[in-house]
C-alpha cells in the first residue's frame, strides 16, 4: 500500500516510521510512505502557504493553491482515497482501518495546520477523519495514528495473524489480561488457570475476563449477543 502524506512538517515522521513494525513493514516493501511538503509548490520567494482569513478572525488559513498542487502532483494508484485529518471528521475505528487496508491501494493523507485550510480543498478530499473530540496543533499526529492502524493490518506486518484476531474491539470486546514469566512477582501471582494447561478452561477464563472488562470500562460496546 502507498501512503502519501501531505504535510508542512515532513521531519515529524522520520523517527516513528523507522521504528518497530512500521519500520519493518516499510523495509520489507509491505507498504511505502511518500512525504510531500506543500511549501515546495509555492510560487513566491518566501514559500508562503498561509494567509489571513476572509471575514476576519484569529489565526491564519492554509491557502488552496499549494495544497491542490501538492495533491495533484501525486501519481494515482487506484483504488485511492484522499483523507483530510480534522477534528470535524468521522472517528478512527477498527472498521475504518479494516476497510482502508482491504479496499484501498493508495491513501493520500492531508495534514491541516494553523487555524485550518481553505474550504475549497475539501472539493478534492474523499473523507475527513478525526483522532478524537479534541484539537491538536496539526494533523500530523492523527495521520501517523492512521498509518499505524492501517499498516498493521496489511498481510505480513504482524508476524502472527492470530494476534489481530484476539485483541481489543474484536467482537466489540476489550482484550483479556496478559501474563508472562515469572509466575509470581512482588506477591502478585499469575492466575492458576493460565498455568493449568487446560485450553478449554483458559479460553473460558479469557472470554469471561473480556466480558468483565468491557462491562466495567466500555459498557457501550456490549450488545445482547456478546454479553452472554
Amino acid at each position: 500500500m502507498q501512503f502519501d502524506i501531505v504535510t508542512l512538517f515532513p521531519e515529524f515522521f522520520a523517527s516513528p516510521l523507522a521504528c518497530g513494525l512500521m519500520g519493518k513493514a516499510l523495509a520489507n516493501g509491505i507498504a511505502s510512505v511518500n512525504l510531500v511538503n506543500p511549501r515546495d509548490f509555492t510560487t513566491d520567494k518566501h514559500r508562503r502557504v498561509d494567509d489571513e482569513p476572509y471575514g476576519g478572525g484569529a489565526g491564519m488559513v492554509i491557502k488552496p493553491e499549494p495544497l491542490f498542487a501538492a495533491i495533484e502532483s501525486l501519481a494515482i494508484l487506484p483504488p485511492r482515497e484522499t483523507i483530510f485529518l480534522s477534528p470535524q471528521g468521522e472517528p478512527m475505528t477498527r472498521d475504518l482501518f479494516r476497510f482502508l487496508a482491504s479496499e484501498r491501494q493508495q491513501l493520500v493523507l492531508v495534514c491541516g495546520n494553523y487555524e485550518g485550510v481553505d474550504e475549497r480543498v475539501m472539493s478534492i478530499v474523499d473523507r475527513e477523519v478525526s483522532l478524537g473530540d479534541f484539537v491538536l496543533t496539526g494533523g500530523e499526529i492523527p495521520a501517523l495514528a492512521l498509518v499505524n492502524g492501517v499498516m498493521r493490518l496489511l498481510p505480513g506486518t504482524v508476524g502472527k495473524t492470530e494476534s489481530l484476531q484476539a485483541e481489543s474491539f474484536e467482537d466489540n470486546l476489550l482484550d483479556y489480561p496478559h501474563y508472562t514469566r515469572p509466575a509470581e512477582f512482588r506477591g502478585m501471582a499469575v492466575p492458576e488457570v493460565l498455568r493449568s494447561g487446560n485450553h478449554e478452561k483458559i479460553a473460558q477464563w479469557r472470554r469471561e475476563q473480556q466480558l468483565q472488562r468491557t462491562r466495567e470500562r466500555r459498557p457501550d460496546l456490549l450488545d445482547p449477543e456478546n454479553s452472554k
